[in-house]
């Protein structure tokens, strides 16, 4: 059995009207050879992501990791710097480890509910884990880029909690999907060079 660890804020955490954490429970379901660990704590940046990642990630030893944080980063009231958030991902994806690291760009928000986020800035955020995962060779999900282009994507954003930020059942059909496509084409990567 291998171990995908999902290491996050909220969008990680959100149980989203069912038993366990949304995102690993659809992940659960798909993933049959993988034991998946729920790591997201609501509210958290990179700068708690990195006193935390030592008990929360490593001691567990996985196989992959998702990583997504950014949404809470780039909020006025939270803010932490683009420079220092691309510091704090390009540390986080150095402990876990670039071949094992599926780094995820912040999804976008819909700005009429969200004074305290901006797209243009999201923006800015999801480049500069592009950035990181080029310059590590890690692994990369633009979830940004491909909510944000979806014409309906304000739809999209829409979960119990309707803040434009807390996406439903839609936003975590397109993450699990994008994640499964991920990890099916690294353990395929994997699977050739066994061979």
């Amino acid at each position: 059995m291998k171990t995908l660890v999902c290491f996050g804020d909220s969008l990680t955490a959100r149980y989203e009207g069912k038993d366990n954490p949304r995102l690993t429970e659809e992940l659960s379901s798909q993933l049959p050879t993988y034991n998946v660990v729920n790591a997201g704590v609501s509210g958290h940046t990179t700068k708690d992501a990195l006193r935390r990642i030592e008990k929360d990630v490593l001691t567990i030893h996985p196989d992959l990791v998702t990583v997504l944080f950014g949404s809470n980063d780039v909020a006025s009231h939270k803010k932490v710097t683009l420079k220092t958030y691309k510091e704090n991902i390009l540390e986080i994806t150095h402990l876990i480890g670039p071949e094992k690291t599926i780094l995820i760009s912040p999804p976008p928000v819909d700005e009429a509910m969200q004074p305290n986020r901006k797209n243009k800035e999201l923006a800015r955020y999801a480049d500069a884990v592009r950035d990181v995962a080029k310059e590590t060779g890690s692994h990369y999900i633009d979830f940004f880029t491909d909510l944000y282009s979806r014409p309906n994507y304000e739809e999209l954003l829409v979960g119990i909690l309707n803040d434009g930020l807390h996406f439903g059942g839609s936003g975590y059909d397109i993450l699990s999907t994008l994640i499964l496509s991920k990890i099916q084409e690294i353990d395929s990567k994997g699977a050739r060079q066994h061979d």
